[in-house]
């Protein structure tokens, strides 16, 4: 199962994600749940890091991504972090059995 962590400050605004897991639909490499949450996660955590500029840390694994945006920064990155935590809550929806999205008060 894929599990999708959201981080919500105690003002409101996410500071990141973190990404972990494959959905088991089919083997590695063929599985297309697991290349569209990857695809969707890489391309937030790039518009974070490389269009928006912001002081981000971001790291990548097999099955693992994380994504923290730095306090002085969340105002500018909220709403590409509301669309993926919303694209991800819609497609939960869909694979219920391999995708669980959760949004964690830090």
């Amino acid at each position: 199962m894929i599990r999708a962590e959201f981080f919500r400050s105690t003002g409101g605004m996410l500071s990141g994600f973190h990404i972990t897991g494959h959905s088991g639909m089919s083997e590695y490499g063929e599985d297309v749940l697991c290349a569209f949450v990857s695809s969707a996660a890489y391309m937030t955590a790039n518009t974070v890091t490389d269009v928006i500029c912001a002081d981000a840390e971001a790291s990548a694994k097999d099955g693992d991504m994380l994504l923290t945006v730095s306090e002085r920064d969340r105002p500018k990155c909220q709403i590409i972090l509301e669309g993926l935590m919303l694209h991800l809550n819609e497609t939960e929806k869909q694979y219920p059995d391999n995708l669980k999205v959760i949004l964690t008060e830090v």
